[in-house]
């Protein structure tokens, strides 16, 4: 099912809010994987996070965007986490 955007949003705007949405989404099944307790469940988010790593390289970002976008979010993880070390 398609979001709903306000009219005001640009085409732009729209992308974007679709691709946070992804990511939502993705980390979301990433969670219900690891709570499954199945046979990938340990490995989980490092598999998606190494398959979100290729499928970046195979939409032709350069290894050192994806190596800056990595770090950079590793870099925020802190700020955003207030410290903690799980969200609780």
């Amino acid at each position: 099912m398609p979001t709903e955007f306000p009219d005001d949003f640009s085409d732009e705007e729209r992308a974007l809010f679709t691709a946070y949405n992804i990511a939502s989404d993705l980390a979301a099944r990433c969670r219900q994987i690891t709570d499954m307790k199945v046979s990938v469940s340990a490995q989980a988010l490092e598999i998606l996070v190494n398959t979100l790593m290729t499928e970046f390289w195979d939409q032709g970002f350069s290894q050192t965007e994806i190596r800056n976008a990595y770090a950079a979010a590793i870099a925020d993880m802190n700020r955003y986490a207030a410290g903690q070390e799980r969200r609780e």
